[in-house]
């Protein structure tokens, strides 16, 4: 049996830690606000990862820490840095090993589909910046490091473009309004798959400082929203593109700023995490049951 640390109490993050403690192992997850988690090997620890003396004292004896925590999504240049800062000095100072959540948003829009893990990291956004130097952190440590990274989630308490633009006009029966293409085949990720990513990588025995992909499932907005409907046994609703310029009228920045993960195709190949890590991807089904739970 062995100790982790998850810092970050969002779905994911909290799955994490549900299932290292399924496993057997002694699991300490930690936020700001941690509230309470449904598995009793589990501790609960309210701190502040920015606080890295703090963070140390909770991690020592730790195989890794797992960085699972969330910023604001407009204020990331801000608040993540320090976040991260944090976890690499605790995780350095009790010679922990580094799991870090993160995204696809450092490819750039100009990276080349199917996303390969192994592909250098270009970023062409402020968002994709950010993640892409909070990796960078955590790869130059001195501890072993990797981050898994997914696409867009679906599941129970995930917060993405879709539950925040389509979900809830679908749910009220009206027309569904998003930013980017409505037939571009894009990449959904599950947040329980993520969080068997997350654990299966700090398994992983072979060589660190790299990357694995999140197994997904791939849907258009117009497919997606129409099993959603099917899910709810309604009539699939209109659905209409959303412009950069009316995204703009209504101050919604970053939507314009990552609206070309939409415009086109989002492929990723995860083909490292199924072969080595012995991950897959959850049915699309699966998800849309599971995005539906706080919803009925």
């Amino acid at each position: 049996m062995s100790y982790y640390v998850v810092v970050g109490a969002g779905p994911v993050g909290r799955e994490t830690a549900r299932l290292l403690a399924e496993e057997g192992h002694s699991v300490v997850l930690t936020s700001r606000n941690t509230g309470m988690i449904e598995a009793r090997a589990v501790r609960t620890i309210s701190a502040d990862a920015t606080n890295a003396v703090q963070l140390a004292e909770i991690s020592k004896g730790a195989e890794a820490i797992f960085m699972c925590a969330m910023a604001a999504y407009d204020r990331w240049p801000t608040d993540f840095f320090p976040i991260m800062d944090g976890t690499v000095k605790a995780a350095e100072e009790t010679d922990a090993k580094i799991v870090v959540l993160g995204n696809l948003y450092g490819y750039g829009e100009s990276a080349t589909s199917p996303l390969s893990p192994l592909a250098p990291l270009n970023p062409t956004s402020r968002k994709g910046t950010v993640r892409g130097i909070m990796w960078e952190r955590a790869a130059r440590s001195k501890v072993p490091a990797i981050e898994v990274r997914a696409s867009d989630y679906l599941g129970n308490g995930a917060i993405t473009y879709f539950s925040l633009l389509a979900l809830p006009s679908l749910l009220k029966k009206e027309t569904v309004s998003f930013p980017g293409s409505l037939d571009a085949i894009h990449a959904w990720s599950f947040t329980k798959d993520t969080a068997k990513t997350l654990v299966s990588a700090a398994h992983y025995t072979g060589e660190w400082n790299r990357a694995f992909h999140v197994p997904s499932q791939y849907a258009s907005i117009r497919e997606l929203t129409e099993k959603f409907a099917a899910a709810l046994e309604f009539e699939t609703p209109k659905l209409r593109e959303l412009t950069t310029e009316e995204l703009q009228a209504v101050g919604f920045h970053e939507g314009v700023e990552m609206r070309y993960l939409f415009d086109n195709p989002l492929v990723v190949d995860a083909s490292d995490t199924e072969q080595l890590l012995g991950v897959t991807a959850s049915s699309l089904e699966i998800m849309i049951q599971e995005t539906l739970l706080d919803h009925k």
